[in-house]
């Protein structure tokens, strides 16, 4: 019987230009074919904090220049969803078809709900866009108001607000896809966030944090594995420290553990622990992995990365 996949992809790793983008996801799509082959039905989810913040900035100097509309952010991450999911269909499709598959491949735009009166509309801390020092972030914020935080020791980066992911609206379309064999692009970003007004949806100005809402999707379809593929191989505590050590499996409290001592910078790794805790809370017998893309296929034949599981250990 095959296995329900949610594979979560970090915007960095995509690249910051359309031609690095390409390039980064025909390797990609080598390995999701891979996983496909091993006889999983998959659903690949992507960030997009450096695309979606350079759509939004070059709208924004488009608009001083009065040479295109202002453009609502909600729009902007709607944006990064199309391109990327563009470059990943077509990589994807491409691979099926070098190994004459006749399985498809489909990007669903995807929004997803949110709270309008969640505290982090109060308290912006999801980076998007590129990285600046100190001094050009001081710069710009005293320009446009925008908010820069200190990204996990990389640079400063603009914040916006993070709520959290409460449904997924296009669930439906994705299942009936996923039971077909197809490989599905969705949530891309973490979804467009939207809120309700009696039946009538709305876009807001945030991010929705993409591995919470890949936790939420894999949740909802009942995965059996929730794999997030990052730059490093495994989580590690004591980071950047000479007592730093690899996690190769953790359960549920020793993450809580680890959450509440520090031991994971927001905005890097401390979302995608809680969103593998988010997950396996839910999932009887369910498996959360964070490794790095190359050693996806490593990580799950038990090679490599860090497991989360619900007890045990």
């Amino acid at each position: 019987m095959r296995k329900k996949i949610v594979i979560a992809l970090g915007g960095n790793a995509l690249g910051n230009t359309p031609e690095e983008q390409i390039e980064r996801v025909r390797k990609v799509a080598k390995i999701i074919v891979n996983l496909s082959d091993d006889g999983y039905d998959i659903v690949v989810t992507h960030g997009n904090g450096p695309q979606v913040g350079i759509i939004n900035l070059a709208m924004e100097s488009g608009h001083e220049n009065e040479n295109t509309p202002d453009m609502p952010f909600a729009e902007c991450g709607a944006m990064s969803q199309g391109y990327i999911g563009y470059h990943l269909q077509q990589a994807l499709q491409q691979e099926l078809n070098n190994r004459n598959k006749r399985k498809q491949c489909v990007t669903i735009l995807t929004q997803v709900l949110v709270d309008a009166k969640d505290k982090a509309f109060k308290n912006p801390t999801k980076p998007i866009g590129n990285f600046y020092t100190k001094k050009e972030a001081d710069e710009i914020s005293k320009e446009k108001g925008y908010v820069f935080k200190e990204d996990a020791g990389r640079g400063y980066r603009r914040v916006v607000a993070s709520p959290e992911p409460l449904k997924i609206i296009e669930l439906k379309i994705i299942h009936k896809l996923l039971n077909t064999h197809s490989i599905v692009i969705a949530a891309g970003g973490g979804g467009i966030p939207v809120v309700k007004n009696k039946k009538v949806l709305t876009g807001v100005d945030a991010v929705i944090d993409k591995d919470k809402t890949s936790a939420r999707l894999a949740i909802e379809l009942k995965a059996d594995l929730f794999l997030i593929l990052t730059t490093v191989d495994k989580v590690k505590i004591n980071f950047g420290t000479p007592s730093e050590i690899d996690l190769d499996l953790i359960n549920v409290k020793q993450a809580e553990a680890y959450l509440k001592n520090g031991e994971f910078k927001e905005g890097s790794m401390k979302p995608k622990v809680e969103a593998c805790l988010e997950y396996v809370k839910h999932k009887r017998g369910g498996q959360a992995i964070i490794t790095s893309l190359n050693n996806a296929e490593k990580a799950l034949a038990g090679k490599t990365g860090t497991v989360i599981v619900k007890g045990g250990v």
